[in-house]
C-alpha cells in the first residue's frame, strides 16, 4: 500500500524540466507582448510627433498665407503712380489689408525676410507695422510687432509671378513701382533636412480679380 502511494504522488507532480521550460516560455511569451506594447508605444509618438509637426506648418502656411494674399497696391499718396511693393529672394516688403494686430482688418506694413544662419539654416521672421507710413519718418510714432514665424529653413526664396506674361513666368525679385502692379502670386521654396524641395503658392487675390 505504501508503495502504491508513492507511485502515485511522483506521478502527479512536475519534473525540473517541465518547469524550467515552462518559465522559458512564459518569459518569451512576456518578451513578445512588451516588444509589441513597445512598438505601438513609439509608432503613437511618431505619429503625435508628425501630427503637431504638420499642425504647426499649416498654422505658418495660414497666417503667411493671410499676408500675402491680401496684398494691397497701396501708394503713398493718391497722385502717387508708384505701388509700394519690393520683393527680394529672401526678403518681402508690402502693404496688406490683413492686419494682426487688428483682428484681420486694416491696413498694416509687412515685411517678411528670411537670414541665414550657421550651418545653412535660418530662420524666417515677419514684421507689421501700423499705422501705414512710407517714407523716412515710415513707423515713427507708431506700432510694430516682429515675430518669427519658424525656424529651421534652408535654401529659402521668394519668386513672384509676373501677371502681364503670357506663360507661368516667375520672377526673382518684384518691385511694383517699376512695374506698376503687384505680381500675380507669390512662391515660397526651401528645403528640408533630408534635401527635399518643398514650394508654397500664395495668390494675391487683388491681381486675380483685375484680370
Amino acid at each position: 500500500m505504501t508503495r502504491a502511494s508513492n507511485d502515485s504522488s511522483n506521478a502527479a507532480g512536475f519534473t525540473l524540466i517541465e518547469v524550467v521550460l515552462a518559465l522559458t516560455i512564459f518569459a518569451l511569451m512576456g518578451a513578445i507582448l512588451y516588444g509589441a506594447l513597445a512598438l505601438g508605444q513609439k509608432a503613437v509618438e511618431r505619429t503625435q510627433v508628425s501630427f503637431e509637426k504638420n499642425q504647426r506648418l499649416r498654422a505658418f502656411a495660414d497666417l503667411l498665407g493671410s499676408y500675402v494674399r491680401s496684398s494691397h497696391p497701396y501708394r503713398a499718396t493718391p497722385q502717387d503712380p508708384a505701388i509700394y511693393y519690393q520683393g527680394e529672394e529672401d526678403q518681402l516688403s508690402f502693404v496688406s489689408a490683413s492686419s494682426l494686430a487688428l483682428g484681420g482688418r486694416g491696413m498694416a506694413l509687412v515685411r517678411i525676410s528670411w537670414q541665414e544662419g550657421e550651418g545653412g539654416e535660418g530662420a524666417l521672421t515677419v514684421s507689421e507695422e501700423l499705422p501705414v507710413r512710407l517714407g523716412e519718418d515710415g513707423g515713427a510714432g507708431g506700432q510694430r510687432n516682429s515675430v518669427v514665424l519658424r525656424e529651421g529653413f534652408r535654401q529659402l526664396r521668394f519668386a513672384y509671378l509676373d501677371p502681364q506674361s503670357d506663360g507661368e513666368q516667375w520672377e526673382e525679385r518684384w518691385d511694383a513701382a517699376e512695374r506698376k502692379v503687384l505680381p500675380r502670386a507669390v512662391r515660397l521654396s526651401y528645403r528640408t533636412d533630408a534635401g527635399k524641395e518643398v514650394r508654397w503658392t500664395f495668390p494675391i487675390m487683388v491681381s486675380l480679380l483685375a484680370q
